[in-house]
């Protein structure tokens, strides 16, 4: 400071000029703050004091719970300078993002926030910083919601350039050394070396002792054992034979000198080669290569594929001989380490293991690469129902203590997804993944022995074996066997072509078949007729034959002979629901969201969740789905969605039966009134360690006019999850769509009284009310009318009318009837009792008056009773007059046909006695 002239770090000592640098963290060092604080979420009450970044020797380490730690510093620089640290960041269930705030508090852009995530080694990360006060935050927050552990992030060798010039030099720290003056840095000592602070070079350990890279002191060594070793295979010969190798676990920390060490077995002991595996063949230095295109094998030699059939490509590993070429395996220490130098799986014939590691807490990886997938050509017009590709393997783990094995799957080496973990012991078993996008082309299982932190090798004898590996349509794949398919080339260049859709290909021959009405194609058999599929109750199948669908319309049979309408296409669109608010210990609110794709035909949008914690996006699509949310703070979103599958990806049928297939809808919801619950049921094919079968999913419509949104869906009571058993989930969905449509009968008339002409027809709906839509309710209907009093008027005066006409024909036929008797018996008076004489008549005229006289005699002669009387007898027998007439009539005949024969006889010829009238006529 004195001459303000920079002079050179003494050897043993270091600077970094105008930078800074942070790599020893056995406290946290000046100028650094971290705190940790409740998520915006959780429950008031948690205590988060104590989530914060540790110091753990050489590195520092964050939280792994539910709280967000936070670790800042802050920096004034002279000049525009550099930022750079290294970082491990191996858990995608913790959200990790760095950014600096600048003196005007404006911070990092949000979309350069986020940190990806770490393959299997340390990662570096560089960032520019402006002249000025520069304050530095690294933030974590943990999302798991799994039992599992969570790994924390891990930072170490913080350096930052552009600060004002250092004035003194720093010791190295024990473990390092500085062997020249004007160091940057130190120097970590190599293996079986320590030093102090301050060296200038490293010391060696004695004989007898060890020490691992950057160590400060060194350790005694144990004995040898059967843990320190390890053995493999050489490549084979042009015999067919193999060598049986031990090697010593680098470096080696054992002893062979002291009582009860082990000793390095022998090496060179030959060995048969196991066989190729399915798809090479054995060349003439007796190594295995794959079998050229268009052939197939089953590891002995190659063969052609016969006329009308297509390689099935992929990658089948069950020998182990050698390393595949497109796998590799690798250690990550948290301590230093030469990790690529040493391997940490190793093929043993049978089967591919684990090896010791330096410590027990390192991460032993093999990783898997693929350029990609290609489906096989009979399966390219059904890209989008047909099976990608599928990896499967068959494992053990054999541990005493708390091991680990994690299987991982990523789009490249930066990015890789937890997709299943097994603790413990696991007996040999076989596990399969569904892989869904190209862009999956990394797998890597992970062995952790234990989580206990110490340099000793105490489980080494913990080890992961696998027995095969499987992957289908893998691009650059070789053929196990050839898939049959048609005959004819419809492209150029085409090795076969597909049956016609809703064909089925018929086994040995090549020839194609049509399959039953209302199948669908299994994709993974198409071959016999086991390949159609009939479609469930109320679908069918969709053109290319692959799927059945619903159009959201449905016809139901009632218990009384009608048919009820549906029409679901209201609620096709896709809807949420989310479960009952869940917590972590640490009181973190998360929950599950699930989005339903009801029904729909083809080009319907399909129901997705998405993973937008890491840069994957990983993304599934299908009729029901679930994603779990947290509610966030981060500024750059609102809600964290992670760890997303598919509940239903085919929808298997729509009925009113509780249960179709294997699949049941229980009643745990609240029981249905009147209307019966129309159900539909989905099926996913992605099978799990739980879920064998794969899952399913019913949903239960139920009609409630009373409800007019469309996203009233809930789930039992009993599990609010959605489910009981992990596999099966179940919803109610209530709403006025899921109604019947309504129809004329399901209203009724109401017909009102005549009032002043008018009649009105009114419609109502019928009681209680259980359709929604179809047929509207019809208007009120007006009509004219008589009304009562106009009736009853018109039957009174119709009635007054008869009973007077009545009375006058009455009136009238008795009077005639009284002047006939009367003439009748005066007649007979007249003649004085002699037959056949008639009395002298002045004149065959009636005289004026005689009728009244008459009827004025008669009268008078007969009392009123005897009249009514008299009038009764004669109206009850009509003919009384008629039958008077004809025997005065007979009486004069009679009388003249006598007279004429005494007084003219000769004229009796005349009239013929055929000719004489009588009554009868």
């Amino acid at each position: 400071m004195q001459s303000q002239q920079c002079q050179k770090c003494a050897a043993g000592t270091y600077s970094l000029g105008t930078s800074v640098a942070f790599d020893e963290w056995d406290s946290l060092p000046s100028g650094f703050v971290t705190h940790g604080v409740i998520t915006n979420e959780g429950y008031d009450q948690t205590d988060c004091s104590n989530s914060t970044w540790t110091p753990k020797g050489d590195y520092i380490a964050s939280n792994t719970d539910e709280c967000t730690a936070t670790l800042s510093y802050a920096v004034n620089l002279k000049q525009p300078g550099t930022l750079s640290f290294e970082y491990f960041y191996p858990d995608n269930s913790i959200y990790f993002e760095f950014f600096v705030q600048n003196d005007q508090c404006q911070s990092t852009d949000s979309n350069s926030r986020w940190m990806r995530i770490s393959e299997n080694s340390w990662s570096k990360y560089t960032v520019e910083l402006n002249k000025g006060n520069n304050v530095l935050y690294w933030r974590t927050i943990a999302y798991s919601l799994q039992s599992s552990a969570v790994k924390p992030v891990l930072l170490r060798n913080i350096q930052i350039s552009g600060v004002a010039y250092t004035s003194e030099c720093f010791h190295c720290k024990p473990g390092t050394h500085s062997a020249n003056p004007g160091s940057a840095r130190c120097t970590p000592c190599p293996a079986d070396t320590y030093s102090n602070k301050g060296a200038t070079t490293c010391r060696e350990c004695e004989e007898d002792k060890y020490a691992v890279i950057g160590s400060a002191s060194c350790k005694p060594r144990p004995a040898c054992t059967s843990s320190d070793y390890f053995y493999t295979h050489t490549p084979c010969d042009s015999e067919g034979k193999t060598q049986l190798m031990y090697k010593w676990i680098e470096p080696k920390i054992c002893t062979e000198t002291v009582e009860g060490a082990l000793k390095l077995p022998a090496s060179g002991e030959r060995q048969t080669c196991p066989p190729c595996n399915p798809g090479f063949f054995v060349s003439n230095s007796s190594s295995c290569e794959p079998c050229p295109s268009g052939s197939f094998s089953n590891g002995t030699v190659c063969t052609e594929c016969p006329a009308g059939t297509e390689p099935v490509v992929g990658f089948e590993y069950k020998w182990w001989n050698t390393m595949p070429a497109n796998m590799k395996s690798s250690v990550f220490s948290q301590v230093f380490s030469d990790s690529d130098r040493r391997t940490a799986w190793e093929v043993a014939g049978e089967y591919i293991y684990t090896t010791p590691g330096d410590q027990d807490t390192d991460y032993l990886m093999l990783t898997l690469s693929v350029p990609g997938y290609r489906l096989p050509q009979s399966m390219v017009k059904d890209a989008e129902r047909s099976e990608l590709s599928r990896i499967t393997f068959v494992f053990e783990t054999i541990c005493t203590a708390d091991c680990e094995l994690y299987f991982l799957a990523g789009y490249n080496q930066w990015n890789n997804d937890v997709v299943e973990r097994w603790n413990g012991r696991n007996h040999k078993q076989s596990y399969s993944y569904l892989i869904q996008s190209n862009s999956t082309v990394s797998f890597t299982w992970t062995f952790k022995r234990t989580e206990e932190y110490g340099m000793e090798r105490n489980y080494s004898a913990d080890v992961a074996k696998i027995y095969s590996i499987v992957i289908t349509n893998a691009i650059g794949g070789v053929a196990t066997k050839c898939r049959r398919c048609a005959l004819t080339s419809v492209k150029a260049g085409s090795a076969c072509v597909l049956c016609p859709p809703g064909h089925y290909m018929v086994n040995g021959t090549g020839a194609c078949q049509k399959c039953p009405p209302n199948t669908f194609i299994r994709t993974d058999q198409p071959v016999g007729e086991a390949a159609c599929i009939r479609c469930g109750p109320n679908t069918k199948t969709n053109k290319a034959y692959t799927a059945c669908l619903s159009d959201c319309m449905l016809d139901v049979r009632t218990s009384k002979g009608g048919r009820l309408h549906y029409d679901f296409s209201p609620l096709a669109n896709v809807t949420s629901v989310h479960s009952s608010p869940r917590f972590t210990n640490k009181g973190l609110r998360y929950f599950h969201r699930f989005n339903l794709g009801l029904c729909g035909t083809e080009g319907r949008m399909p129901a997705s969740c998405v993973d937008n914690v890491t840069e994957s996006g990983r993304e599934v699509k299908g009729y029901v789905c679930q994603s779990t949310v947290v509610p966030s703070d981060i500024r750059s979103q609102s809600l964290v969605s992670s760890q997303p599958f598919l509940i239903g990806d085919s929808l298997i049928g729509v009925t009113t039966e509780t249960k179709l297939g294997n699949i049941s809808s229980p009643k745990w919801f609240p029981a249905a009134v009147g209307l019966p619950d129309v159900i539909f049921y989905y099926r996913s094919s992605d099978a799990t360690q739980a879920c064998k079968q794969g899952r399913s999913a019913t949903v239960r419509m139920r009609c409630d006019p009373a409800v007019t949104t469309k996203d009233h869906i809930m789930l039992p009571s009993n599990c609010s999850e959605g489910t009981c058993d992990g596999c099966t989930f179940h919803f109610l969905w209530q709403s006025q769509h899921a109604c019947p449509l309504c129809t004329k009968n399901h209203y009724r008339e109401i017909v009102s009284a005549c009032i002043q002409g008018i009649q009105r027809t009114t419609y109502v709906w019928q009681h209680p009310v259980q359709c929604y839509g179809g047929q509207p309710l019809p208007a009120q209907k007006v009509s004219a009318c008589v009304t009562l009093d106009f009736w009853l008027k018109f039957g009174v005066s119709t009635g007054a009318v008869a009973a007077v006409l009545l009375i006058s024909l009455i009136c009238y036929f008795w009077k005639k009837t009284r002047k006939l008797q009367y003439k009748y018996s005066r007649l007979m008076m007249t003649s004085g009792g002699r037959e056949c004489e008639l009395p002298t008549a002045d004149s065959c005229a009636i005289m004026e008056g005689e009728d009244a006289e008459d009827d004025l005699m008669d009268l008078t002669k007969k009392s009123f009773f005897t009249k009514i009387k008299s009038f009764s007898r004669e109206v009850s027998n009509p003919l009384i007059p008629v039958h008077i007439e004809l025997l005065e009539l007979t009486y004069l005949a009679s009388c003249c046909h006598q007279y004429v024969s005494r007084e003219h006889p000769t004229d009796l010829t005349r009239f013929p006695l055929s000719h004489h009238l009588h009554a009868s006529d």
